[in-house]
């Protein structure tokens, strides 16, 4: 029997517990579900392979001893999913060489029975936030195109630069700081880093510091040994020991605790941890990436973050460019983003009106790329024919700029403050020009009509060099 309680979810999909004992099973759905996740539960790994025939979940939390096939058996069919969900192990005290191996087999963590039940919901918050963030990769990397460098596109002078800038720093061994507004693609810069770098066959493994409570956060980094706390039943390694040899991606670092940054600070400067509880520390082997969208030196000022920590961590610093600051890459995004998302949904072709045009190509997207993305996904889910039309869009959207020559331009004042950012209703007009003929790959006739202007107009400006 399948219990399937609709609840008020953190993901839209459910978790799906795989648990013979009928009391512990219930255990588990009432910790999640205080939680908040909605929950499905079976009683053996053969009634969870039906269930997954049927059913999409985020994640299965399966125990490894179960009547008939066991625990690994319903992760090897999970594999086989797409999506594949998010996968947890539960095991005994006598079966931790087992969950070794299950985590070499793809399953993303495990816990030991009895479960400590905050570190359940730590435990699953991780893995369903990285199940996301390997979505969000994934649909970057839809945008992929000949000139892609590691799921990002760009042809840009902006995007080639940060290309050229990744792989010279990948060579070295040092701390990054990878700053940016949201959705600017920070976590593919870190991937891109560890990819290009003589780390790329060791792991790679990410935190999100806000996201992590700060009464947890010591020993999700650096581990803690048996005992050291109430619930800590056994030792358990930290996220530097799972990155030895390899890379750790630290997101929002800016939102770290004050009491944990010293402690990061001294492991950055000798490469050694000391689990919470032990009497030893563990040498390791890690690069460190951190990423931020904050004001990072208003955080300094404030107190809030140590000054020495952001000197270690900004040996190099990759600023990533919001998406207003790369010219005609926002044409190709568009089109390429178009191209996916109907191929996604199985849809024949569509295109923009040219109103629908206009008002993409002049839009800020404050958001950035993953903006972007969600803008054309809306609209093509949206649109009711082949064309997709302005209505179709949000309304902060819908800004109808009409015909080329009635394109109302804010121009900044020549101020010394903006004197980079100048640009002048020429310059303007040409770059909006440009835009429209990346997006049509050329076409002329096509990009004439959605300027609103006639073809020997359009010709004509071709000729004066736009």
């Amino acid at each position: 029997m399948v219990d399937d309680t609709q609840r008020s979810a953190p993901t839209d999909e459910p978790v799906l517990i795989v648990e013979d004992d009928a009391a512990y099973r219930q255990l588990l759905e009432d910790e999640l579900g205080d939680a908040r996740y909605r929950t499905l539960a079976v009683a053996s790994a053969e009634d969870a392979q039906a269930l997954l025939a049927r059913r999409t979940v985020a994640l299965v939390i399966s125990d490894l001893r179960l009547p008939g096939a066991d625990g690994r058996t319903v992760l090897e069919w999970t594999r086989t999913l797409t999506p594949v969900p998010g996968f947890i192990m539960l095991t005994g005290f006598g079966t931790i060489d087992e969950a070794v191996a299950a985590l070499k087999a793809g399953a993303d963590d495990f816990l030991t029975k009895p479960v400590d039940l905050e570190h359940l919901r730590l435990a699953v918050s991780r893995v369903l936030e990285s199940r996301r963030l390997r979505a969000e990769v994934a649909r970057y990397r839809a945008l992929q195109t000949s000139s892609g460098f590691h799921g990002m596109s760009g042809t840009s002078p902006a995007m080639l630069k940060l290309f050229d800038l990744i792989r010279r720093i990948a060579r070295s061994d040092s701390s990054v700081l990878i700053t940016g507004e949201s959705g600017t693609g920070k976590e593919l810069v870190a991937r891109a880093l560890h990819a290009e770098s003589p780390r790329a066959d060791g792991p790679l493994v990410t935190l999100n510091c806000a996201g992590i409570p700060e009464s947890l956060l010591e020993s999700e980094l650096l581990g803690h040994a048996a005992g050291a706390f109430s619930g800590a039943r056994g030792a358990r390694r930290g996220l530097f020991a799972e990155a030895d040899g390899g890379t750790l991606f630290l997101d929002e670092i800016a939102e770290m605790p004050p009491a944990m940054q010293p402690k990061l600070l001294r492991v950055l400067q000798d490469g050694q941890v000391r689990p919470v509880g032990a009497n030893a520390e563990i040498q390791t082997d890690v690069r460190v990436l951190a990423a931020t969208h904050r004001d990072i030196a208003e955080r300094i000022r404030s107190g809030d973050f140590r000054e020495d920590l952001f000197y270690r961590l900004e040996t190099f610093r990759i600023d990533v460019p919001p998406l207003r600051e790369r010219g005609e890459d926002v044409a190709a995004l568009l089109r390429e983003r178009l191209q996916a998302q109907t191929a996604a949904l199985g849809l024949p072709p569509r295109r923009f009106s040219p109103r629908a045009l206009r008002a993409l190509l002049q839009y800020p997207y404050p958001g950035n790329v993953r903006e972007l993305i969600s803008l054309v996904e809306r609209a093509v889910t949206l649109a009711d024919g082949e064309v997709i039309e302005i209505g179709d869009l949000p309304e902060r959207v819908q800004i109808d700029a009409g015909p080329l020559s009635d394109i109302r331009l804010q121009v900044l004042p020549p101020t010394r403050s903006h004197a980079e950012d100048w640009e002048t209703l020429a310059e303007r007009e040409a770059r909006y020009i440009r835009e429209v003929l990346a997006f049509t790959d050329g076409n002329k006739q096509q990009a004439a009509r959605i300027l609103g202007i006639g073809r020997k107009t359009l010709y004509r400006k071709i000729d004066e060099g736009l």
